[in-house]
Order: C-alpha cells, then sequence, then structure tokens
C-alpha cells in the first residue's frame, strides 16, 4: 500500500467516527426536544352522578343504598364518583322514578311497589304473590325466568319511561306490623286505617281495611298521632331506628303480603346508554355484588336487632294461621282481578311457571331446617 492510499483510508476512518458521532448528538438533541415538546397528561375528570334513595338517612335500607355507592365507586378506580342522598334530597320518596326518568336525578335506590300507581303490574317485581318462592328465587326468576326482559318491556315500551333498573337486594318475608293489640283474626283488621305498599294494599283492602300508602319516615308520626293505627314497613333494623317500639307494643311476626321482596337501582336510560361500556358493566356488576353482601349483613342486623325490640318491652308474637289463610284466599282474588289486565297476567302467569319448578324442587331436593334446628337448639 502506498503512503497515499494510507492517508485515505486514515481519513475515511476519521471521517466515519465523526458522522457517528455527529448522528448520536443529533439523536439526543431530537430526543430531548421531544420530551420538552410532549404536551403534559391530565387525568380525566371524573363522571359525577347524583343518587338518591327512597329512605331515610338512619335506615339501613339508605345504608345498603350507600353500600352500592361505595361499591361503584371504589370499583371505577375514581372515573365514577356517585354522590349518596335521602331520600327528600332533591324529591320525595315517591317521586324518585319520575325524577330519574326526567334527568333531574342520575340514579337511585328504591323498590318497584312504591311505583304500584303507574301500573300494579310494576309491584309484581319487588312484592309478588305469595307462591311459597323466596325473594331469592324472585331474583332467580329476574335472571333465569324471563323476569328481566318483562320489566324491561313494561318500563320502557309500557310506561314509556327513560330509565334503566336492575333488580337487586333479597328480602326476607316482611311483618305483618305493629299494632296496639294483637291481631287474632281477619276482622281484627276491617276498619283498621293500616299502612302497607303495593298489593299488599289490594291484599287488605280485601281485608276491609282502610289502607294508607305513604314512605316508610312518615309512618311513625302518623301512628303517634292518630292517623294509622296499624302497619308494617319491613324489618327489625328498620322498624327500630324508624322508632316503631315508641309508638306500638304489639309486633306480630310472618306475613304472606310481602313474603319476598326485592330492591330497584335505576339510572336514566339515556345518561347510562352515554357512559363508557365497561362502566356500564361496573355498575350492573356492583349491583350483583352489593346484592350478596346485603343479604348477609341483613343476617347479622336483623336478628340482632329484633332481640333489641324484644328488649324494649314489644311483645312480639307470630301472626296466627287464620290470618295467614285470609291472606291466601285475599291473594287468590286479588290476582283474580288484576288479571283482567294482560300486562299483569303475563308477568303474574310467568312468575308462577318458575315458583312451581323452582319451589317445587326446593321442597322435594332440601332437608327441613326446622327439624335440624330443633334438634341442636329447642330448649322446651
Amino acid at each position: 500500500m502506498t503512503e497515499t492510499s494510507g492517508k485515505n483510508v486514515g481519513a475515511r476512518a476519521d471521517a466515519t467516527v465523526t458522522s457517528r458521532r455527529r448522528f448520536i448528538a443529533t439523536a439526543a438533541v431530537a430526543a430531548g426536544a421531544s420530551v420538552v415538546a410532549a404536551p403534559a397528561v391530565h387525568a380525566q375528570a371524573p363522571i359525577k352522578l347524583k343518587f338518591q334513595s327512597t329512605w331515610p338517612n338512619k335506615d339501613i335500607f339508605h345504608e345498603f343504598a350507600g353500600d352500592y355507592v361505595k361499591r361503584v365507586n371504589a370499583m371505577t378506580g375514581g372515573r365514577v364518583e356517585l354522590e349518596i342522598l335521602p331520600a327528600g334530597s332533591v324529591v320525595p320518596a315517591f317521586q324518585m322514578l319520575d325524577a330519574v326518568s326526567s334527568g333531574i336525578l342520575d340514579g337511585g335506590h328504591g323498590v318497584a311497589a312504591y311505583w304500584y300507581g303507574k301500573n300494579k303490574a310494576f309491584s309484581l317485581f319487588g312484592t309478588a304473590p305469595a307462591f311459597g318462592w323466596d325473594a331469592d328465587e324472585l331474583l332467580g326468576w329476574i335472571r333465569y325466568g324471563g323476569g328481566q326482559e318483562l320489566y324491561d318491556d313494561l318500563v320502557q315500551n309500557t310506561l314509556k319511561l327513560n330509565v334503566v333498573g336492575m333488580l337487586t337486594g333479597p328480602m326476607p318475608g316482611q311483618p305483618l306490623g305493629w299494632f296496639k293489640k294483637e291481631i287474632t283474626s281477619a276482622d281484627d283488621m276491617k276498619g283498621m286505617k293500616y299502612r302497607t305498599v303495593g298489593l299488599g294494599a289490594d291484599l287488605f283492602k280485601e281485608f276491609g281495611a282502610a289502607v294508607t300508602i305513604v314512605p316508610g319516615g312518615e309512618i311513625v308520626p302518623a301512628i303517634d298521632r292518630g292517623l294509622l293505627d296499624g302497619a308494617e314497613f319491613n324489618n327489625p333494623s328498620s322498624d327500630l331506628v324508624l322508632g316503631f317500639p315508641d309508638v306500638a307494643k304489639v309486633y306480630m311476626l310472618g306475613s304472606y303480603h310481602q313474603a319476598l321482596e326485592c330492591f330497584e337501582i335505576l339510572f336514566n336510560k339515556t345518561k347510562f346508554e352515554g357512559l363508557p361500556k365497561d362502566v356500564q358493566e361496573i355498575l350492573k356488576g356492583a349491583s350483583d355484588a352489593t346484592s350478596s353482601t346485603m343479604m348477609w349483613k341483613a343476617q347479622d342486623r336483623y336478628s340482632k336487632d329484633l332481640e333489641a325490640i324484644k328488649a324494649r318491652g314489644v311483645k312480639v308474637l307470630q301472626t296466627p294461621r287464620p290470618v295467614l289463610e285470609a291472606q291466601l284466599k285475599a291473594w287468590d282474588t286479588v290476582i283474580a282481578n288484576l288479571s283482567a289486565d294482560p300486562i299483569f297476567k303475563k308477568v303474574v302467569e310467568s312468575q308462577k311457571e318458575w315458583a312451581k319448578r323452582i319451589v317445587g324442587f326446593r321442597l322435594e331436593y332440601e332437608p327441613d331446617s326446622k327439624f335440624a334446628y330443633d334438634h341442636f337448639f329447642k330448649t322446651a
């Protein structure tokens, strides 16, 4: 190799190194510039939804509504902020459905029996007839027996309400109620000023009672003022905190007028369908999740609070068989009369078909729980 050739090779090597250094430096500058130029990323503002219950702030039912709200807010990781409000914060309890439909409220928590005045078939989705089934089996009908489809058809097509509804939270059978004296027969309720809701109103009208339908928070003041002679609300925890032991000392347990019931979570349909799909699924999933936790909490609280009621000097009695028999006969009449409406008939026939199969299976398949309970715990 000549001296000149060696110099040329060296020059090319130096040029290559210089070029590489220049490329690296340019890339570094470009990278730094891109970092500087990147826009600031801000977290998206949460979706805020106003959610009112139909329950007083102190009632365990409002606590159940709050449990649902907490679950949604946690499951969405802050993307959604449901704001829980007690009855009357925006509208009175019995106006909640219309407020959600119109968009005054984004959502709410109540029971289908409260909308009985719009269509009596509505009450079938919350306080169905006593076919021997329980509230968990009612929710089974909602999920797997065609109940949700019948509910959606009634709400959105027949009543033209702009709402999406989710049935949730199975409740145990409700007491006959609170009275000044013991109820021994159906005749004892003839002419009585009595509070109930939903189809229970039709049933007790067959007894000759003068039925009044008022929200939970208004019952005890009405008894205190003599506007009611007797009333039922729902359960020992609610009844205790609402003050029933202060105005009546006879508590009759076990009744077929509301042998099963469930809650209802409502959202404005337009608002709901405008939410991201995953948020819609979370709202539904949280309904199922809190349905279970509500039932377990109720087992704990209701049993404890019944003992607390007894400690207040309240006479706790079982509703006698003649009253129960009269209730079942009254159900026969109520169902026959209201089935003149084809919508009511369609829903109740679907329920009867489900209950006949599901309850029949349970009675045949499961052992007698009372027989086992008496073996371990009965003392006399």
